[in-house]
């Protein structure tokens, strides 16, 4: 029990602290919008059943009414159909929600650029700085995007030519599945994907390559301009739906100090 000993003692003591990446379930919080045809997800709702009332005089209790993929959420491989055959997500692996996780900051490129796309030759960079990818890790591209999450329009910036958020180029999101030991990956924007991404070749490559690889995503993430590049821990805390595509999920970071 040394081990665990010492981490409380450290937690305690604030030698290591925990970083909230999560951002707050509200009825405000921006969802994804996909064009006619396509069915889309509800937003966040909560119901109340009853506040120290008649209802129920000595509690108070609400139902909530959310998609599986609202706000900071985690996307599990069956999600997408080259991962039908994959994990749902009660079925992930508890061992696999905490790990290493690296940030790669891209904000200053994006804040010129909305439709910015991570390449390999900027993995390739990091690398040569920071050392390689972790195994049985996260990467966290870290954009800025974060800053735009308290307006549905700001924040999924979308024109007649479609959505303009930052994401991974198909070559990248290809190479990070097919090429890496990651888990998976984490972003700050409504999805793992790009804004364009519809135009690209796959389509959604994020969720087409990295969940038919049995990777996984991480969504709507906040403070990762708080984390290190390397050295965080994550822990990701999605509810295990039974059939789950993917569940409204507590993201934190745990982070030595100095």
């Amino acid at each position: 029990m040394a081990v665990l000993t010492e981490l409380l003692r450290a937690l305690t003591s604030g030698r290591i602290s925990v970083i909230d990446l999560t951002a707050r379930l509200t009825p405000e919080v921006p969802v994804l919008q996909l064009p006619e045809p396509f069915a889309n997800t509800i937003g966040f709702q909560l119901e109340e059943i009853s506040r120290f009332d008649d209802r129920g005089p000595a509690w108070y209790w609400n139902n909530i009414h959310t998609g599986e993929h609202t706000g900071t959420h985690f996307d599990a491989p069956v999600h997408w159909i080259t991962g039908r055959d994959g994990l749902d997500i009660a079925s992930v692996p508890p061992r696999q929600l905490i790990g290493p996780a690296v940030v790669l900051d891209f904000a200053a490129q994006v804040a010129d650029d909305p439709d910015f796309l991570l390449e390999i030759d900027h993995i390739r960079d990091w690398e040569r700085t920071h050392g390689p990818l972790p195994a049985d890790g996260w990467l966290l591209l870290r954009t800025g995007w974060d800053t735009r999450s308290g307006d549905q329009d700001e924040f999924l910036n979308a024109d007649e030519n479609g959505s303009h958020t930052p994401g991974i180029a198909p070559e990248c999101a290809r190479w990070l599945a097919e090429e890496t030991s990651l888990l998976g990956i984490g972003v700050e924007t409504v999805g793992t994907d790009a804004g364009l991404a519809p135009t690209f070749e796959p389509a959604f490559p994020c969720h087409s390559l990295l969940l038919g690889a049995g990777k996984y995503g991480l969504t709507q993430l906040q403070n990762l301009a708080l984390l290190p590049p390397t050295g965080a821990v994550l822990i990701a805390s999605p509810l295990p739906i039974a059939g789950g595509s993917g569940s409204p999920t507590r993201v934190l970071a745990l982070v030595e100090q100095d």
